[in-house]
């Protein structure tokens, strides 16, 4: 599978550790950058990795910002993006089974490069469960968020 990279300067320190977890795991990264520890804005490469998903040019995207969290903001306002910030494996494997998530948002500042390598394995290592005999209740779930993004709210 190819999958998506793409940090700001917060990032950067954890960028080598997490692209080598990728090719460990046995897929392909594409690096949208950063390519140094200069300060750079990370929706800038937030915009090019969920692009790259949304145009199929990769299936699942990886975020690195100091904490995570304003990359996982910025892109879950991209339309069929799905992140989320996950500093244990259960949620990094449970996040994409159920809950179709496609993007792996990580805090260099948080967590270390062990941790980093097990996180991107659990996210890599699984698929959404959804589309099973069995998992019609994910399906039945993902299908409502989906609907936020057309209307912006839920009914009832």
């Amino acid at each position: 599978m190819k999958v998506a990279f793409g940090c700001d300067h917060a990032g950067f320190p954890l960028k080598e550790t997490v692209l080598a977890a990728v090719r460990a795991a046995g897929h392909e990264p594409i690096d949208f950058g950063t390519y140094s520890s200069e300060s750079v804005d990370f929706p800038d490469f937030v915009v090019k990795v969920g692009h790259a998903i949304q145009n199929g040019e990769a299936e699942r995207g990886i975020l690195l910002c100091g904490s995570g969290v304003g990359a996982c903001i910025a892109a879950n306002k991209m339309i069929s993006i799905y992140a989320s910030v996950c500093h244990d494996t259960y949620s990094a494997a449970q996040g994409v089974m159920h809950d179709a998530m496609n993007v792996l948002c990580l805090g260099p500042r948080v967590i270390g490069p062990e941790l980093a390598t097990e996180l991107v394995s659990a996210f890599l290592n699984v698929r959404y469960l959804g589309n099973d005999v069995d998992g019609e209740r994910f399906a039945r779930r993902v299908a409502k968020i989906r609907k936020l993004e057309e209307v912006g709210k839920l009914e009832g």
